[in-house]
């Protein structure tokens, strides 16, 4: 009998699932059929139905193998549980020995959340080859930057060659352009070799438009009276839809050993039932995985306290954390002028909005909180929020794909940096920002017809709402997301890295990030609830102090060109920049583009 890592509490119940040396059991469910049957390798097996609208059968198979599920009229469909696919999302699905592959840092058991410095990346862009294992060679790179996680953009199979991953519809199976899963798998026991944390992005609020074939023979996995964004909702009221999502958390977690999941857009699970499914899938993942230090992250529009509440001692009750788009997108105000769409609410009071995200982590009022009256006014500590200066909606959704390093100036940008790296939440960076890459990130996607004109009208849309068009260009002189050379575009730039400008920068992220971790993250891990304090400032000063016990973490930052003066530091500076200015016992000048950081105890 093969020996798996999924731990023992985890039973599969959907997707193909070896019972023996040579044998597999494959089940389907599929509530709206008669019939089902299995094709592997060409011969058809009429599958047994079972309670609930599963269809089951148990057969001789072995790794490689293709098959599919034939319905009663005929349609053959790929297993939504794949976890390979031969050709891609409408191909035959692949058998998969998951127990297979053997584990190098077998030993692993993670890191703690504070610990982390994260790089989201694209594996198709990250390396000119744009596979799984083309990023082995580049973690040694990120691993002497200072960065401690990766964050990994959606890798589930979706249509096409290429594209971001946010509409995959086979979320098990890896995307066969970037590999197999044993290289997922070999790309994650390198990150762990050199000490790195991967995190997986998934998403659980919607599939994509094409090549989800789930509606004909489980309609009730959607509920199309519940629209999101993208389409209809899904129905996790349905205990089958439920465990599907479950499991593929399970499943990265133990097949893959990731050490977290990113969930996207969380404020698009609806769902009615008690334990809400958010909730049933946390308490699952903490039950089965309590050996090791897993991490989930939220992406939550609607800014849920209650999602990261936490206990007497500092333990998350829920979830460890939440993107902090409040704080970018004020700064973004504030060091771009930029203030259309989604930056427009950011554009009043950006300087007291920044204080207010940088301190309590949020500077706009919670939508709503369907979780708990009393989560709805938690506290967060600071290592609850995920900050960052860019990502890869904010760069990739803009009209021509800029960085930040294309929109401000160097003085501003290392001051901005310094603030995002010091201060106590977790810092994010986007591939290729810690050696200061220019090469744009575009929005791309691989699809025909009348959905990829769609996209090409959204791409208007969409970069009305991240600063708009320039000046000068017109809609005309937009990239087309569905041209491939857009897409070869997006590629990081790894010359630049070796170049003297990437190696100055890659040596201050460096110390940036060596200073966190001695002097930051061991505050952090200390106490369990800090208090904090933004002070009353001028417009282009932020002055906010956080007391991890007996140690007072304090920033002063400058924004603007000239001198001010702002409230004075107590404590021993662990980090100023060349422009620090003069300091005395009752008042701090710090000169223009410049940062303090002190520890007092």
């Amino acid at each position: 009998m093969r020996e798996s890592s999924t731990p023992p509490c985890f039973r599969k119940t959907w997707g193909p699932n070896f019972v023996g040396e040579d044998t597999c059991r494959f089940r389907l469910w599929a509530p709206d059929e008669r019939g089902v049957d299995l094709v592997l390798d060409g011969t058809p097996h009429e599958m047994r139905q079972s309670d609930g609208g599963w269809f089951e059968i148990t057969v001789e198979t072995k790794p490689g193998d293709r098959y599919c599920f034939r319905l009663a009229d005929g349609t053959e469909v790929a297993d939504p549980a794949s976890s390979a696919q031969e050709r891609g999302a409408e191909g035959a699905s692949l058998v998969v020995d998951q127990a297979a592959y053997e584990w190098r840092a077998a030993s692993w058991r993670g890191r703690p959340w504070e610990e982390a410095v994260i790089s989201e990346l694209h594996i198709g862009c990250f390396t000119p080859e744009g596979t799984f294992r083309a990023a082995i060679n580049r973690l040694p790179h990120l691993a002497s930057a200072g960065i401690t996680a990766i964050e990994i953009m959606p890798v589930a199979q979706f249509p096409g060659a290429r594209g971001w991953g946010y509409d995959g519809v086979l979320h098990y199976a890896p995307h066969n352009a970037y590999g197999t899963p044993d290289d997922l798998k070999g790309l994650v026991d390198a990150a762990h070799s050199l000490g790195l944390m991967v995190l997986l992005d998934v998403v659980y609020n919607h599939f994509g438009p094409e090549q989800n074939y789930l509606s004909l023979y489980a309609s009730r996995f959607f509920n199309k009276d519940r629209p999101t964004p993208w389409g209809a909702s899904i129905a996790f009221e349905e205990e089958a839809v439920r465990r599907y999502f479950i499991e593929n958390a399970l499943y990265w977690l133990g097949d893959f050993r990731f050490d977290g999941l990113r969930l996207d857009a969380t404020e698009q699970i609806r769902d009615t039932s008690n334990p809400h499914f958010l909730v049933a899938l946390e308490h699952e993942v903490r039950k089965c995985f309590a050996d090791r230090q897993i991490h989930l992250v939220v992406e939550d529009a609607n800014r849920r306290r209650s999602l990261l509440e936490r206990d007497a001692n500092g333990t998350p009750m829920l979830f460890d954390a939440a993107w902090n788009d409040d704080l970018h997108n004020a700064l973004h105000v504030v060091a771009t002028g930029e203030t259309r769409g989604h930056y427009r609410p950011f554009a009043e009071a950006p300087w007291s909005k920044i204080r207010s995200a940088l301190a309590e982590g949020f500077a706009v009022p919670a939508k709503e909180d369907n979780f708990s009256a009393e989560g709805s006014r938690a506290r967060v500590p600071p290592q609850g929020r995920v900050n960052f200066l860019q990502n890869h909606d904010q760069i990739g959704n803009r009209a021509f794909g800029e960085r930040l390093a294309s929109l401000v100036r160097e003085d501003s940008l290392r001051v901005l940096t310094a603030m995002h790296m010091l201060a106590p939440q977790i810092p994010l960076l986007f591939m290729g920002e810690e050696y200061g890459e220019t090469q744009p990130f575009y929005f791309f996607s691989d699809y025909q017809g009348e959905i990829a004109d769609a996209i090409r009208l959204g791409r208007r849309d969409e970069a009305e709402n991240f600063g708009g068009l320039p000046n000068g260009k017109t809609v005309e002189d937009l990239p087309d997301p569905l041209d491939p050379e857009v897409f070869s575009g997006s590629k990081l730039r790894w010359s630049r890295a070796a170049s003297p400008a990437g190696e100055r920068r890659l040596a201050y992220m460096r110390d940036l990030a060596s200073i966190r971790q001695r002097h930051i993250v061991p505050m952090m891990a200390g106490t369990a609830m800090p208090e904090h304090r933004a002070f009353e400032t001028e417009d282009g000063v932020i002055a906010v102090d956080w007391q991890f016990g007996e140690s007072c973490l304090e920033m002063r930052v400058n924004l603007s060109q000239e001198t001010h003066a702002m409230p004075p530091f107590r404590g021993q500076p662990i980090f100023a920049s060349e422009a620090a200015g003069e300091r005395t016992p009752d008042v701090t000048e710090l000169a223009g583009l410049g940062i303090v950081v002190a520890i007092a105890r």
